[in-house]
């Protein structure tokens, strides 16, 4: 059976975060790679979503935001129908190990950034790193968001992850990301409603959770970087595998479709593998998975299917 509901979102992140993920100093980046999650890899997105008809969500990083080109780009992703949610204020890794009130402070700060450039204020949220907790899931309570999208249980994903991080720091070259508790291991793979308390098991929470899409089983991630970049019959493979599930929550990055060839330096382009394929192979991959999706299912924002399973969960 085909998913009753399908939906594509793109995280922001500017370069300088992959820096940090890397434990790479950020001057290894000039004014323009700097600027090329806005001014090439939105506009990339856009034209894709266009060319299948399908609508997307955006999540944006509010710091970002103080550039006029940037928030004419994401005012320009909205009026084209992109929902747009809020991705932070600036995508700190440890935003749960913040204080409550400093947590609630980076949302609205987020929010007002967002609110600004678009004139509309979102009404879903992203976590940094995909780390949630209590005090991070109270303060999208406490600011009335309508859906969050963090949880992201893919085991082969937290391995991959704690063996990386664990590298850079032999290397004397630490990452800034942070590793998740282990409980997300276990969280539900599929649209619930969290316990505030421990929002990784179902409850009975206000702000519904839309986890990223993992396969049964295993749990590998449909994400962008896996779908870019593996053979088409894998990824098939892996699509068969979710569509009896009630989203397919399929996240990207700005970075998906963005190359070497960009102005990437090099020092990043050897960490971070996938910008050594070509962005047009990305593109036309990723557009003949969104076909798929607009073939199979109901394609709508991330606010469109939260506003759907809300009555259900």
């Amino acid at each position: 059976m085909a998913p009753r509901l399908a939906s594509i979102s793109v995280d922001l992140d500017s370069l300088h975060h992959y820096c940090r993920i890397h434990g790479l100093p950020e001057s290894v980046l000039d004014a323009r790679a700097r600027g090329l999650v806005y001014s090439t890899a939105v506009p990339r997105f856009r034209e894709l979503l266009r060319a299948v008809g399908a609508p997307g969500t955006f999540f944006a990083i509010g710091e970002d935001l103080a550039d006029a080109d940037a928030a004419a780009a994401l005012r320009a992703s909205q009026a084209d129908g992109i929902e747009v949610g809020n991705h932070s204020f600036s995508h700190d890794y440890a935003l749960t190990r913040r204080s409550p009130a400093s947590i609630l402070e980076e949302l609205a700060r987020g929010e007002e950034a967002i609110l600004s450039a678009t004139g509309t204020r979102p009404v879903g949220f992203r976590a940094p790193g995909y780390t949630l907790n209590a005090a991070l899931y109270a303060a999208t309570s406490e600011r009335g968001y309508l859906y969050g999208s963090s949880t992201f249980p893919a085991a082969p994903y937290y391995a991959a992850k704690a063996a990386v991080m664990g590298a850079l720091a032999l290397l004397r070259r630490p990452s800034r990301s942070i590793l998740d508790s282990p409980r997300v291991l276990l969280a539900p793979r599929t649209p619930y409603r969290p316990d505030p308390r421990q929002p990784y098991r179902r409850g009975a929470g206000s702000v519904l959770e839309l986890p990223m899409t993992v396969t049964p089983g295993v749990r590998f991630p449909f994400i962008g970087t896996f779908a870019a970049t593996l053979p088409l019959p894998t990824v098939r493979a892996a699509w068969r595998a979710c569509r009896g599930d009630a989203l397919f929550n399929f996240e990207l990055h700005a970075v998906d479709v963005l190359d070497a060839a960009d102005g990437i330096p090099p020092e990043l382009v050897r960490q971070q593998r996938d910008l050594r394929v070509p962005s047009a192979r990305k593109m036309e991959q990723l557009a003949e998975i969104f076909r798929w999706l607009r073939a199979d299912a109901d394609v709508v924002t991330l606010r469109g299917a939260a506003e759907q399973l809300a009555p259900t969960l």
